[in-house]
């Protein structure tokens, strides 16, 4: 019995340590990136995840390999924002307290009890995305604070996600 509620312990502390891994979301509000072409050379990108700068890091991240797969050399922002659910979900860990007492015919009784909860999925909180609208370009990438090297924040970035 002992070896079981060590397994299962462990299992429950891995769920509640892992991340998201970098990937496509599976569907609206999921997990993940999704990105639209608006015309050519303009794109929508967004990544939603439960850290804000994980979301950020990796929408910059899809940005440059949308930028690649396109043949082009730079990108660069021209709109952002940042939205966050309110879902409600817990954040943490929680521990109550309830009591009650009740009374039938000549008999009663009270009663008591504690509960304790923890997260067990991979969410910490609620989810934020970040969502940037940028355009692309080949040649020498524009000496604006919004431009970036699209292989260079490739080569940065890819090393902080996890596949």
């Amino acid at each position: 019995m002992k070896p079981y509620v060590m397994i299962v312990a462990a299992a429950m502390l891995a769920a509640c340590t892992s991340t998201q891994s970098y990937g496509p979301a599976s569907g609206t509000g999921k997990m993940g990136y999704s990105s639209q072409q608006i015309e050519t050379g303009r794109y929508q990108v967004s990544y939603t995840d439960s850290d804000a700068s994980r979301a950020r890091d990796r929408a910059l991240l899809r940005a440059a390999e949308l930028t690649l797969q396109e043949g082009a050399d730079w990108f660069e922002i021209v709109n952002s924002y940042t939205e966050q659910s309110a879902d409600g979900r817990r954040t943490g860990s929680s521990v109550s307290i309830g009591g009650s007492s009740g009374s039938y015919g000549r008999s009663s009784g009270v009663g008591v009890g504690v509960g304790i909860g923890f997260p067990l999925g991979g969410g910490s909180g609620p989810a934020v995305t970040e969502v940037l609208e940028i355009l692309t370009g080949t040649g020498e990438k524009p000496d604006r604070p919004n431009a970036y090297d699209a292989r260079s924040v490739d080569i940065n970035l890819r090393g902080t996600v996890t596949e």
